[in-house]
C-alpha cells in the first residue's frame, strides 16, 4: 500500500533526516581521497568508496526511520521499480564526485522526499563546508551550520526578488558542466554576473538569495535536482523545465531518470517572463 507524506508529516521527519545526511557526510570526509578506490560507471562518471559508504548509511537509516517509504538512490537505481506512487525518497549520496576526487570542497549529499511526483522536502548538505540548506515546500527553508555531528541553530532563508533594472543578475554556474545554451541564456539576462559553484551548492545559493538563476540546458539526473528543487521552492523560488513547466520525478525509468534541462529561479515571477 502506497504511503503519502504531507507537509505536516514531513516536518516530523526533518530533524532525523538532517542528522542522517550529516552522518553520511562524516563518512565521506573520513575517506582518504589520495588513496581511495575510484571506479567508472557505464556512463563514464566516477564512483568512489565514499559514494558507496554514504549510500549505505542513508539506506540503513531510512530503513530504520521510514522503512515503508520506497527509495531511489543514484547508487541503487538499477533496483528501482517505478513509476513511484505516493511518496518516495530520492537520494544522491555524493553529488559532485568529480569535485570530491579533484580535492575540492563543493560536493554535497542530497536527500529529497517526493510526494505525487513533486519534491516536498529537501536537504542539500555540503560536508566539507559545514553547511546545509533544507526546506519543506509551503513551510519555509533554512540554512544550518554544523561541525562534525554537532548541528547548529537553523537560520531562515529566502530567495531574492527579480533584480532591479540597473542591478546585475547573478547566475550560479557549474565548474564541470557548461553548455552553449545555458551560456546564451545567462548572456540574455541584464548585466549577468557568473558565480561558479560545484554540485547542488548552486541550489543553496539560489535559496539563500546570493544568486538569482541556475540554468542547466543539458541532461542531468533526478537525484541531482530533487533535493535542491524542494529547497529552492520552499525558500520562495521555483524550478522549472526549459519551457517554464513543472518538473516531475520518479516516472522516467526507461530514460534512466534523466531530466533533459531545467532552470532554478530565485524569483518565481521571473519564470513567467522568460
Amino acid at each position: 500500500m502506497k504511503r503519502i507524506i504531507d507537509g505536516a508529516a514531513a516536518s516530523g521527519l526533518m530533524e532525523p533526516l538532517t542528522a542522517l545526511v550529516v552522518k553520511a557526510g562524516e563518512a565521506i570526509l573520513s575517506v582518504n581521497r589520495a588513496a581511495m578506490r575510484i571506479d567508472g560507471k557505464q556512463d563514464g562518471s566516477p564512483v568512489t568508496e565514499a559514494d558507496l559508504a554514504a549510500d549505505r548509511i542513508i539506506a540503513e537509516g531510512l530503513a530504520e526511520l521510514a522503512g515503508d517509504i520506497p527509495t531511489l538512490s543514484e547508487e541503487r537505481s538499477q533496483l528501482a521499480a517505478p513509476p513511484f506512487e505516493g511518496s518516495f525518497f530520492l537520494i544522491d549520496p555524493l553529488d559532485g564526485t568529480k569535485e570530491f576526487v579533484a580535492g575540492r570542497d563543493e560536493f554535497t549529499v542530497n536527500l529529497a522526499l517526493v510526494t505525487s511526483g513533486v519534491p516536498l522536502l529537501g536537504i542539500v548538505s555540503a560536508p566539507a563546508l559545514g553547511l546545509l540548506w533544507r526546506g519543506i515546500v509551503g513551510r519555509g527553508a533554512e540554512r544550518v551550520r554544523f561541525d562534525g555531528a554537532t548541528i547548529g541553530a537553523a537560520e531562515p532563508i529566502h530567495t531574492r526578488k527579480l533584480p532591479a533594472r540597473d542591478e546585475p543578475w547573478i547566475a550560479a554556474v557549474s565548474r564541470s558542466h557548461g553548455d552553449p545554451r545555458s551560456e546564451a541564456f545567462i548572456d540574455a539576462r541584464p548585466n549577468a554576473v557568473r558565480t561558479t559553484c560545484g554540485s547542488a551548492v548552486k541550489f543553496g545559493r539560489i535559496a539563500e538569495g546570493s544568486a538569482d538563476i541556475y540554468p542547466r540546458f543539458g541532461p542531468t539526473c533526478e537525484w541531482d535536482v530533487g533535493a535542491g528543487s524542494a529547497v529552492v521552492t520552499a525558500a520562495g523560488g521555483r524550478v522549472t523545465d526549459g519551457k517554464g513547466g513543472e518538473l516531475r520525478f520518479g516516472e522516467r525509468h526507461a530514460s534512466g531518470f534523466i531530466i533533459p534541462e531545467f532552470i532554478a529561479w530565485g524569483d518565481p515571477y521571473a519564470a513567467g517572463r522568460y
